[in-house]
């Protein structure tokens, strides 16, 4: 919400300022405007559903039409206490007249005022409907009891004048939010009626009905590898948790779900079976949910519930009951502009167990940035072990690594790839990522690759679009493609187009690859410091994801990318890593190897080959 001060409390001066303030603030911007005052209580979604039926070209001045006092019978003001539209075509056609309004009218009170002017200099009238739409009003009594109020004209106002207080406000919006609820549930009541006569006339016939009417019908999968699974719970725990744990406590947003959807499950019950029954809640006995990306989350519970009839006898059952909580209306979320000619630096971390791949690495960046002439630098971050340093001026481990730079910059004249050597035993990606940020400017755009990151124009440019300053990093889950030894067993590896990321997985247990602004990652790397003092032992646990997940306020864009496609390889995971990283490596490593399909054909195979 805006506030604006005019300076200057005299009621006409304040409508003038406030005209005046409109057209040169939104007047490009909005199509209608809807002016009223502190005391005026409005539905803003039925006034947005009654403008969206009119025509924006005409000059529209809609409100509570009423006389002026010893004025011309035909012409009307519009009241300001129950609030008035404004078209954007009007508005624009009286801004010229206002300063001649102000110095030539007078009038004590400000609606009156702006409805002389736009009389006088543009021959409008104020009109309470249009074009089939009306602009209900009700004016409220002193004292007056919403909850009470069943007159017609009340149920159907768009404004209500004058709400004397704040009590008084909050009053009434809950009883137009209840009138608006009940006239949803009506709606939907209708609608599944016409769908489930509907039904009987289509091909599947009323087999085809699915349960609740209207929502999409449950995912139907192919292969028992597509099957959704279910999440058991309990009022107290979870057995399906984030970390991987058998049971958690249930608390936070999972419980507030649980504790809402057997409230609701109660409240369905009893609508159902009353007056006959009365349903109270004993016992959750089983819970299951799953989420089903075609049509929500689902939930299946077993209630141990007591039944009291009319006549006070209780007994005690168990009823299944299952519920749906569908997927609501879709949102476009504003984001800030970015465009595809954003520098990206490449920071590629290489160590003595990645040289094998580095050639590759280097290929593939001068045939898809270098020769396209991509807006992309690499910078290359040799980490040497203590022992190797000590002996880099005899034996240098990344004197390869080194030459085939050194060529690339012969054959691209205008392209100098620098290094930065770092010694140390334990590859912190932090410690790394420190090294880095320091050297380059605060409005750079980092990529940090992976040696087995086979770079690409398409995903640079997805890392460009998907990365805003002090807004949104984007952590790309890259696709793995699984041992050839283990998926075709000798068989030529299959080439054609129809099988890309056919023979992989998207590899959810590695953050190796990052997009992130310079800035961003020094404004979250000094409220690290803050908290850990800089401990090495934190760092040591930590990967950029960890920083920017717990020290900056910013989108994480998490998901996958077929832009990134890496060959197999079996990683090197350093022991001195933490537990939790190192378990991570680990587990990518084992579910890279193969499909479940492709291991047991190979158990099978190596056991008819024991056997025999």
């Amino acid at each position: 919400m805006v506030l604006v001060a005019h300076g200057d409390e005299r009621p006409i001066w304040l409508m003038y300022e406030t005209m005046n303030y409109i057209h040169q603030h939104f007047g490009s911007d909005y199509d209608w405007f809807y002016i009223m005052q502190d005391d005026t209580y409005a539905q803003a979604e039925q006034v947005k559903a009654l403008v969206t039926h009119l025509s924006i070209n005409q000059d529209v001045y809609l409100g509570r039409a009423e006389e002026f006092i010893g004025g011309d019978e035909q012409a009307r003001y519009c009241h300001g206490g129950f609030g008035y539209l404004l078209s954007r075509s009007l508005l624009l056609k009286l801004h010229p007249h206002l300063d001649s309004c102000r110095n030539e009218i007078l009038s004590v009170r400000p609606d009156e005022w702006l409805g002389r002017c736009i009389i006088d200099f543009l021959g409008i009238s104020c009109i309470s409907q249009l074009q089939g739409q009306h602009y209900h009003t009700y004016e409220l009594a002193k004292n007056a009891e919403p909850e009470k109020e069943e007159e017609e004209e009340f149920q159907a106002a768009l404004a209500v004048h004058p709400v004397s207080d704040m009590t008084l406000m909050y009053r009434l919006h809950k009883h137009f939010s209840r009138i608006q609820l009940e006239r949803a549930y009506q709606e939907i009541q209708e609608l599944q009626m016409q769908i489930r006569n509907l039904t009987s006339l289509t091909p599947a016939g009323e087999a085809g009905l699915t349960w609740p009417v209207g929502i999409n019908a449950p995912f139907l999968p192919k292969t028992r590898f597509e099957v959704i699974s279910w999440d058991y719970f309990t009022e107290q725990h979870l057995f399906s948790c984030p970390d991987g744990s058998p049971k958690c406590e249930l608390s936070g947003a999972s419980k507030a779900d649980v504790s809402d959807i057997i409230e609701s499950a109660l409240e369905q019950l009893n609508s159902r079976y009353q007056p006959s029954l009365r349903f109270s809640k004993r016992q959750l006995l089983n819970g299951y949910r799953r989420f089903d990306p075609t049509r929500g989350m689902e939930y299946t519970l077993d209630l141990l519930l007591e039944a009291v009839t009319q006549k006070g006898h209780s007994h005690v059952l168990v009823k299944r009951v299952s519920l749906v909580r569908p997927l609501s209306k879709v949102e476009i979320i504003p984001m800030p502009y970015v465009t595809e000619a954003t520098r990206v630096q490449l920071v590629l971390p290489l160590t003595v167990q990645d040289l094998d791949f580095v050639a590759n690495f280097l290929d593939m960046y001068a045939m898809n940035t270098l020769d396209t002439h991509d807006n992309a630098l690499l910078t290359l971050l040799f980490i040497y072990h203590p022992y190797d340093a000590q002996r880099v001026s005899q034996v240098d481990v990344f004197a390869g690594v080194k030459t085939m730079v050194g060529e690339l910059e012969k054959r691209y004249a205008e392209v100098k790839i620098p290094w930065i050597s770092v010694k140390t035993e334990v590859p912190s990606q932090v410690k790394l990522m420190d090294i880095v940020s320091k050297k380059h400017p605060v409005d750079t755009l980092f990529f940090l690759a992976s040696v087995w990151t086979e770079i690409n124009m398409e995903f640079l440019n997805r890392c460009r679009m998907n990365t805003i300053s002090n807004w949104q990093v984007f952590f790309p889950v890259h696709f793995q493609e699984f041992n050839p030894a283990l998926v075709y067993r000798g068989e030529q590896t299959a080439s054609s187009s129809t099988d890309f990321l056919r023979d992989g997985h998207f590899d959810r247990h590695s953050f190796a690859e990052a997009c992130f602004y310079n800035s961003d990652y020094m404004t979250a790397r000094t409220k690290l410091a803050a908290d850990i003092l800089d401990r090495d032992e934190v760092l040591e646990g930590m990967e950029v994801f960890d920083v920017f997940l717990h020290y900056s306020g910013l989108h994480l864009f998490r998901a996958v990318e077929p832009g990134l496609v890496q060959k197999y390889a079996l990683r090197s995971c350093n022991p001195r890593l933490s537990e939790e990283l190192y378990h991570r490596c680990v587990l990518s490593n084992l579910e890279g190897l193969a499909s479940r399909s492709h291991l047991a054909m190979a158990l099978f195979e190596q056991e008819q080959a024991n056997s025999t």
